[in-house]
């Protein structure tokens, strides 16, 4: 059994959303504690019910919602984890984290977090190789973010490119990495 790592899952409203749901399986069948955190717009692709039913945790869309626990959730998640994960990461949430803006739940738990940031981008393709996503890739990734590069395939908008939500596995095998790094 592996050992029990605190994984922080952001989820952004990109068709690849539903993927992120094998992640949350993959993570749990290594017995990891996976909480997940999405954005409103994550919700019209997903819903939050997936997460919760396969996290076994409730998911934090609404970072002012009521909770029973006087802690803000946003802070709380952010102070156990030991990795932040976002996947699907869009070019909208790529460019709020580059810029420090913390306008949502998940920015604004990505914003709290001293974890190990990794981001996993799909978009379509002319969103991908736009300078402006470039640029703030560049500063997130300056900043210590691991970036898993999307692929080249067949994209939601029909066409085919740059922009793929990479594989799970590699979205996994940098989540290991990371593990294995904060741990020394």
């Amino acid at each position: 059994m592996s050992q029990k790592h605190n994984i922080l899952l952001g989820v952004t409203g990109s068709i690849a959303a539903y993927k992120a749901a094998e992640l949350v399986r993959l993570m749990k069948k290594r017995a990891w504690l996976v909480s997940v955190v999405m954005t409103p717009a994550a919700t019209r692709f997903v819903g939050e019910l997936t997460f919760q039913t396969l996290s076994q945790n409730p998911v934090l869309v609404d970072e002012f919602e009521r909770k029973e626990a006087w802690d803000p959730a946003h802070v709380s998640l952010a102070d156990i984890a030991d990795v932040f994960v976002i996947a699907p990461c869009t070019a909208n949430v790529i460019a709020k984290l580059a810029h420090g803006l913390a306008d949502d739940a998940l920015t604004s738990t990505a914003l709290a977090c001293k974890a190990p940031m990794i981001i996993a981008p799909a978009m379509n393709e002319n969103m991908w190789l736009n300078p402006a996503t470039r640029d703030n890739l560049r500063i997130i990734k300056s900043r210590g973010a691991i970036i898993v590069n999307p692929e080249r395939g067949q994209l939601a908008c029909g066409w085919v490119g740059e922009g793929r939500l990479a594989p799970i596995d590699k979205i996994m095998s940098a989540i290991e990495r990371a593990l294995r790094l904060k741990k020394k």
